[in-house]
């Protein structure tokens, strides 16, 4: 990729950029010069040639770095090469530069004598060392003399962030200049300080409860200063960025860290005149990771006043790039609350509490809520009323996982039987007895939590009260003790009042002569003859209750009978697809161990019969049809396994068209390439729901298959949909058998309707998810797995208590694998607030951040994805800013201030807009962009989180012989350094990116060749070698895998490699070629969308 490129044309978010003078030219600071020749990409450390600076007069300029770096840059401490100076190994914390700070007449040099004491320490080498201490905070005020007052310097030509911010001269209040930001009215910095001694102590200051402000730049006042530490020997000063990655034609400008009031690196405390009185201090807000000095970051503020000095020409500004280590980081809001809440069980007895962060590793002790892992809301305090909520705009959901997976230290629901009586219910609004229930009148009453209606309680179910209240069997019973628990349903519960048959499973496979050609028929028949020993089955059970059949189709359907009885497998042909019906009943659906030599005898003979098949059309609407009714006339829930590789254009219902049109990208028409083309797909759906009949859809295509359409009927009938373009057995056997092992072998619910019901004051309106609802209160799911989420959105509709709080209760009622039908419950109590500070404390960004992608990923189906895309900023910018007027201490507009616990907001926003559903590249294909949207739909919050911020983890960072996962470091290619290795990881692919520099001892120990360019780039199974690295990464590797509910595939990227684009399209921080906005820019249109609201 070449960095000079200029960027897209028309800027993001459609405001005008300014122009940034000095990049493209050789002078720097506002002064027109000529324009320097774009220069290929050289190595990440390396300088940038050609790049000039005109230095203020009085300071000497380096020469071109194109040329011999002098004889003082040119060494390092270890006589590495200035741009060479991190050794492999070491973090490359932002671009470098040859270019020599421009320094001011009269402030301290940066390397004096005094401060060598500081230089040695190996900050660079620490990803989250101690903060500075007070001696480095001393170097980095070193370059400041404040005591008088001048006139401010003239503002660059074009930051146009908002008016200017003056600076205040008498009063000594210098709103954005120093380190720490401001002295409290009227009291001069202290005179230490403002010399720049080593030894004098840094300003202390409170932190405002829960904010966190940063400073974007101003149009007219001082730039924010960079994070810089004193430098090592022989290093350059960092002037503008050199060889800056992703954001060369427009610098973004500047801005700060949440919750505490910082212009400044992390350190210690820094000081602010205004307490907030009210509530108190949630957390500290640290951002970033707490480094030591930072090398090639810019001095601090250049354009300083020089008070006291004789003054000299005014100086012209610098656009200064915003320091990326000063505003809030997701690996380090990620890292404390693993250190924070990472220890503890988390007990979920109290109501309303904010459970520890996804990506945190925690036990959970059910004591009367249902677990994080089951139910996780946005805010866990909703307001009291609905003016309250429209004011905030926090949306009010919860991501709700009735089935979701416990690790083995937690205990399963617990089954309740209350015999034929069946589950004790609320006589009014039908809720099941749960926790929150009052029971009076010494217990043989009670009153419904949700409705308030009183209930008699039934003789058997009767038991007496204890001095408070309690009955005295309520630790005896899951459903008065606990947050989650099952009831055995009744007969009542079941269709047509009588007891569900155990499910079926379909396996329908494709045998025209794509599918056979590329190897699909052949793995797959061979897989699944040792795959059927593991259908899911009940927690004891010898075998599993689940019968097998067996479909093959092209432009006609074969059904096999497969009865134990008979000596070979017999088939039928049924080739008027247009009125499709089932040609055998006995002998289709099968026990697997009765029938195991028939089913052996005739996975193999399946790839034999059509081996020189030369079909290439298929149908598809009229298989799961088939599917369809099979499991109709054998009068049981199921699920159809299909294998399909094209675009069904077989004359037949459901026939498709190639509709693919590029084109229509960015127009009015884009939201047709999401709809399905036919309403046929919506009405087979309907019917595969009434009858439990669950789809799920693995798909092989060499080209436009229309994904959209083909996973309407996995869409709504709860089922899921995998993609393996351009299959290839070699290639892509073992994520295929690996997803198709794990998809056949979960534990699954059939024929589910699952209900939300919550106490008076609240609703439930809206749903997001893999399923279908025929009304407004029921989602219908043919099956359910535990890798499913079901999203709920609730509006007030009368006034809540903030004593009483907010209740939901989650039903679901469905068919187990044994044919067992259950109701699974899970309750959760939240909190009531009638301050807003109570909200934004108690919120979850991750959750909100699910919430808003499922909300704009199905706004596509009807907006334009423009329209989608400016609704999700809008209603970011008004949380902030509501934040921003109601709860936070006064301070000056320049400053960004987040609330503590959504202070990632913005970051992880702007990895939802630039997700290639909202803006997509070029080389993104409609299928893509389609079968992303439909899988986020039903994501959990977990999956969410990686697939829009991916984990990028340094695998040569840590000791060898260590066996914990390596920390990760935030996703940008600033964090690269080409002496190292990173694994990166979403949730649905896997890099392992090689840095140009490794040493050849790793590269030997990990690939097994000698050297870098030996390597094969796009390699994706890592050589099995008895050395400690290769299983230590191979190790890392399996043990991502094992967290995700798809294989990801690992693909070796090297460095400078032309796989390395699609490698940083996942460094999300980074300006997108599509496009999309780096965190930094972004983050600055935040804060000018914020401000426009305010004012």
């Amino acid at each position: 990729m070449n960095v000079n490129q200029s960027a897209p044309p028309v800027p993001p978010f459609g405001q005008p950029q300014p122009v940034y003078p000095g990049y493209h030219q050789s002078s720097y600071g506002g002064q027109q010069g000529s324009p320097a020749a774009p220069t290929p990409y050289g190595a990440y450390n390396g300088p940038v040639p050609g790049y000039q600076q005109a230095p203020p007069p009085g300071v000497s300029r380096a020469p071109p770095s194109s040329g011999a770096p002098p004889a003082s840059t040119a060494q390092g401490p270890c006589g590495q090469n200035a741009y060479g100076q991190f050794g492999q190994g070491d973090v490359q914390n932002g671009p470098n530069s040859t270019v020599q700070m421009q320094r001011l007449p009269g402030s301290q040099p940066f390397g004096s004598a005094p401060l060598a004491p500081v230089v040695s320490q190996p900050a660079v080498l620490q990803p989250y060392g101690p903060p500075p201490t007070s001696a480095q905070v001393t170097a980095q005020l070193a370059g400041m003399q404040i005591s008088g007052a001048v006139a401010p310097a003239p503002p660059p030509s074009g930051l146009g962030y908002g008016p200017p911010t003056s600076l205040a001269s008498a009063s000594g209040n210098f709103p954005n200049s120093g380190l720490y930001g401001s002295y409290p009215q009227g009291q001069a910095p202290p005179l230490g300080q403002a010399q720049g001694h080593p030894g004098a102590q840094p300003p202390q200051r409170s932190v405002p409860p829960q904010a966190s402000s940063f400073t974007p730049p101003t149009s007219g006042g001082p730039r924010m200063p960079s994070m810089t530490g004193p430098h090592l020997p022989g290093q350059s000063f960092g002037g503008p960025p050199g060889s800056q990655p992703n954001h060369v034609s427009s610098p973004p400008p500047q801005a700060l860290p949440s919750g505490s009031q910082m212009t400044g690196p992390p350190g210690p405390p820094p000081m602010h005149s205004s307490q907030q009185p009210g509530y108190q201090l949630q957390q500290n807000g640290s951002f970033g990771p707490s480094r030591g000095p930072q090398p090639n970051y810019g001095s601090p503020y250049p354009g300083a006043a020089t008070f006291g000095s004789q003054p000299g020409p005014p100086q012209p500004l610098p656009p200064k790039r915003l320091d990326p280590d000063a505003i809030p980081s997701p690996i380090q809001v990620i890292e404390d609350d693993r250190n924070n809440r990472g220890s503890e069980p988390f007990v979920t007895g109290a109501r309303g509490q904010v459970p520890p962060l996804v990506t945190t590793n925690f036990l959970v002790k059910d004591q009367g809520n249902a677990s994080p892992r089951y139910i996780r809301c946005t805010s866990y305090n909703i307001p009291c009323t609905s003016d309250m909520a429209k004011q905030a705009q926090v949306p009010l959901a919860a991501v709700i996982k009735p089935l979701a997976r416990l690790p083995p230290e937690e205990a399963s629901p617990y089954v309740v039987d209350h015999g034929e009586s069946g589950p004790l219910r609320c006589n009014r609004c039908k809720a099941y007895m749960c926790p929150f229930m009052q029971f009076i009148e010494g217990g043989r009453r009670f009153q419904c939590c949700f409705c308030s209606c009183i209930n008699d309680v039934p003789p058997q179910y009767f038991q007496h009260l204890d001095h408070t209240g309690k009955r005295v069997d309520a630790y005896d019973r899951p459903e008065l003790s606990l947050g989650s628990y099952e009831f055995l349903a009744t007969v009542d519960y079941c269709k047509n009042n009588k007891f569900p048959s155990p499910p079926a499973f379909i396996f329908m496979i494709d045998v025209s002569y794509n599918a056979i050609r590329s190897g699909l028929v052949r793995l797959l028949c061979e897989e699944l003859k040792s795959l059927l020993d593991f259908l899911p089955r009940e927690g004891g059970a010898e075998e599993s209750a689940i019968r097998v059949g067996f479909v093959t189709y092209n432009k006609v359907l074969h059904f096999y009978n497969v009865k134990s009885s008979l000596a070979q497998p017999q088939m039928m042909v049924v080739s008027d697809v247009g009125d499709m019906f089932v040609p055998l009943l006995d002998g289709f659906l099968v026990n697997v161990n009765e029938s195991r030599a028939v089913i052996t005898s005739l996975l193999d003979q399946i790839p034999e019969m059509f081996a020189d098949t030369r079909e290439t059309e298929t149908v598809f609407a009229p298989v799961i049809q088939a599917g369809m009714e099979a499991l109709k006339a054998a009068e049981c829930a199921g699920k159809l396994f299909l294998f399909h590789t094209s675009l069904p254009i077989a004359e037949a219902p459901g026939k498709l068209k190639n509709r693919d049109d590029r084109k229509l990208i960015n127009t009015d028409k884009e939201k047709t390439l999401f709809q399905p083309q036919t309403g046929a797909y919506q009405t087979l759906a309907k019917e595969c729901v009434a009858q439990g009949c669950c789809i799920d859809l693995f798909l092989f295509p060499n080209q436009y298959v229309d994904v959209a359409t083909l996973s309407v009927v996995p869409q709504l009938t709860g089922g899921s949909v995998y993609k393996y373009a351009c299959f290839q057995v070699e290639n892509d056997q073992e994520r295929f058998l690996s997803d198709l092992r794990r998809d056949v072998q979960k534990v699954i619910g059939f024929d589910a309707v699952m209900r939300v019901r919550t106490s008076t004051g609240i609703r439930a309106v809206d749903f997001f998810g893999a399923f279908y609802m025929s009304n407004t209160t029921d989602v219908e799911l043919a099956g359910l797995d535990g890798d499913k989420t079901v999203t709920v959105e609730f509006k007030h509709d009368d006034r809540l208590n903030e004593e009483s709080g907010a209740l939901l209760q989650c039903a679901l009622l469905y068919t187990s694998c044994a044919g067992q039908r259950r109701l699974r419950i899970h309750n959760l109590a939240l909190n009531c607030c009638t301050q807003l500070a109570d909200l934004y404390r108690n919120c979850e960004t991750d959750t909100l951040i699910n919430y808003m992608a499922k909300f704009a990923y199905r706004g596509v189906l009807n907006s334009p994805v423009k329209t989608v895309r400016d609704a999700l900023i809008t209603q970011c910018a008004q949380i902030l800013a509501c934040y921003r007027k109601n709860c936070a201490s006064p301070s000056s507009a320049g400053q960004l201030i987040l609330p503590e616990c959504m202070k990632l907001l913005p970051v992880y926003l702007n990895c939802v807009l630039k997700s290639d559903v909202l803006q997509p590249g070029a080389e993104v294909t409609t299928d893509d962009r389609t079968y992303v949207r439909q899988l986020v739909i039903s994501m959990d919050v977990a999956e969410t989180n990686v697939f829009f911020y991916p984990r990028l983890l340094p695998l040569t960072k840590s000791p060898i012989e260590s066996t914990t996962e390596p920390p990760a470091v935030r996703a940008s290619e600033e964090r690269l350094s080409n002496g190292d290795i990173y694994l990166l990881e979403n949730g649905l692919n896997l890099f392992l990116w090689v840095g140009a520099s490794v040493q050849q001892g790793v590269v030997q120990s990990l690939f097994g060749v000698s050297s870098f360019s030996q390597i094969t780039s796009g390699l994706s199974v890592l050589p099995v070698l008895d050395n400690l690295l290769s299983k230590k990464v191979r190790g890392l590797i399996d043990n991502l895998r094992a967290q995700r509910s798809r294989y990801m595939k690992l693909i070796v990227v090297k460095q400078e490699d032309k796989l390395e684009m699609l490698f940083k399209h996942f460094l999300v921080e980074d300006k997108s070629l599509s496009g999309g906005a780096s965190y930094v820019d972004f983050l600055c249109h935040m804060h000018k969308e914020i401000r426009q609201l305010l004012s």
